[in-house]
């Protein structure tokens, strides 16, 4: 077993120990999840939705045409939960068919990218990435915290919530590696592409991202298109250093006091051919990056209305880099 993580090679044998208790809790995890996920899959998979809507690649030009086709999708993916039985999920469908949808998908546990404001006309575009349990059934809660950083942006700016990967179970395996993030990369990199297409390369974009969704835009940071990259609650990225990810984007990092991802042991550890945990701490004076207040709160409070947190991701957005505070 290799491990690697913060600092020299003194730390790592201080992490030594705590590692190990660490590493076994990870196994206890697996050992859970091969019966557990499995389950919840299978559930999930059951609800029949129609394949998502061909469309042309969106454009300024094209744009509305994209809605009203994912709309359409998305209403055909009610009537079809509700024909199934399953109420909630087509309560959740019928909500969105309502919606600026750059992309829908309503199978499985599902997929949605929606756009809050006049991408074609902004000048400021957010793109926010969501951590673990985050789907079509939960997809209220993200929500949420797009239209509150909507709220504060103003009509300059759009706002583009990315639910546009299969999320881990926060109980599960997969949410200590990496393996959905290297899935959901791509994915991450298109729809950059797609908003590039629609708002011009003159618009200034920045990533926000949450949890788990720090790890995918790191995977999806080399080369990627945006002026910041926001860490939000991150576990790590997988990268020792900022510089690591290999971005010409401003990278950023931010951990509310009663974060309990500030109690995760930051380190990463070759076990049984997969890597496990995510190594140095994105809020640490190692890692590099540009670390803001984000006050008093705790996992899910990063976008609450009047917080610190909220304050400074919308001047990050709007390009106010100097009244940022740490």
């Amino acid at each position: 077993m290799a491990v690697r993580g913060s600092g020299d090679t003194a730390a790592r044998r201080a992490y030594g120990a705590r590692g190990a208790r660490v590493l076994r809790g990870v196994l206890a995890v697996f050992v859970a999840c091969a019966v557990v996920v499995p389950l919840v899959g299978a559930d999930q998979g059951r609800v029949p939705a129609p394949v998502p809507a061909a469309v042309a690649g969106p454009s300024a030009a094209n744009l509305d045409a994209v809605y009203a086709a994912h709309r359409a999708n998305a209403a055909e993916a009610a009537r079809m939960a509700a024909a199934y039985g399953d109420r909630r999920r087509a309560a959740a469908d019928r909500a969105l068919a309502g919606r600026q949808l750059l992309h829908f998908d309503g199978r499985g546990a599902g997929l949605v990218t929606e756009v809050f404001g006049d991408l074609a006309h902004a000048d400021r575009v957010a793109v926010l990435v969501p951590g673990s349990d985050t789907g079509i059934d939960t997809y209220g809660r993200f929500r949420a915290t797009a239209l509150a950083l909507h709220e504060r942006l103003g009509t300059r700016a759009a706002v583009v919530a990315w639910l546009g990967y299969e999320t881990p179970a926060t109980v599960s395996a997969t949410v200590a590696t990496t393996d959905r993030a290297e899935e959901a990369a791509p994915g991450l990199r298109r729809l950059v592409g797609d908003v590039r297409a629609v708002a011009g390369p003159r618009a200034r974009v920045s990533l926000l991202c949450h949890s788990y969704g720090s790890v995918v835009c790191a995977e999806a940071a080399g080369g990627l298109d945006v002026d910041d990259i926001a860490l939000l609650g991150s576990p790590g990225t997988g990268s020792d250093t900022a510089a690591g990810l290999r971005t010409r984007a401003r990278i950023w990092a931010a951990r509310g006091a009663d974060d309990w991802v500030g109690n995760v042991p930051h380190l990463s550890a070759d076990l049984l051919g997969t890597t496990v945990g995510f190594g140095t701490d994105p809020v640490s004076p190692a890692f590099g990056a540009r670390v803001f207040d984000a006050g008093d709160g705790g996992h899910s409070d990063y976008f609450a209305p009047g917080s610190a947190s909220l304050a400074n991701l919308t001047r990050i957005v709007l390009g106010e880099t100097s009244a940022v505070t740490s």
